[in-house]
């Protein structure tokens, strides 16, 4: 039999107490032994989101509210959402997303995210303006603006 995790249990492994930002996470994924898909359970506290408005390049991810009524911010709009409804962030800006709890009690949601084997994510944050590079000892976030020529800093040999 697989490893097996309660949903609706109190194990958390962390979170983030940033201001605005406050929820736990566990990795359903990793105490499962998953190996293809990803799932991480988050709640997040009355008051607060769960990441900045952001789309992905190579992940698409659902949501599925276990519990309270998050507010989904998509590019079309703003819905609050219920217990038992999905959503599906596709790959690109057509998936751009940002999960809120503007209620006064805990919402409890699971996201799913893909993985096609790739070692790396690459996300965008168009409120941000800002571009983040995620992959094995890599985790950087940078304007989004800030280019360079592709020989900038190489010198030709002699």
């Amino acid at each position: 039999m697989s490893g097996i995790f309660n949903l609706f249990g109190d194990e958390w492994e962390g979170g983030r107490d940033r201001p605005g930002w406050q929820w736990r996470y566990t990795s359903v994924a990793e105490r499962l032994g998953a190996q293809r898909i990803g799932a991480g359970l988050y709640e997040i506290a009355p008051g607060q989101k769960m990441f900045p408005y952001h789309w992905h390049l190579v992940e698409e991810e659902w949501l599925i509210v276990l519990a309270g009524e998050p507010t989904l911010r998509t590019p079309e709009g703003e819905r609050r959402l219920a217990p038992g409804d999905c959503a599906v962030f596709r790959r690109g800006p057509e998936g751009a997303h940002l999960v809120a709890n503007e209620t006064d009690e805990p919402v409890r949601v699971l996201m799913l995210s893909s993985d096609d084997g790739a070692p790396a994510e690459i996300c965008f944050y168009p409120d941000g303006g800002k571009v983040g590079l995620f992959g094995p000892n890599v985790r950087k976030i940078l304007d989004e603006n800030a280019e360079l020529d592709y020989f900038a800093g190489e010198e030709p040999e002699s």
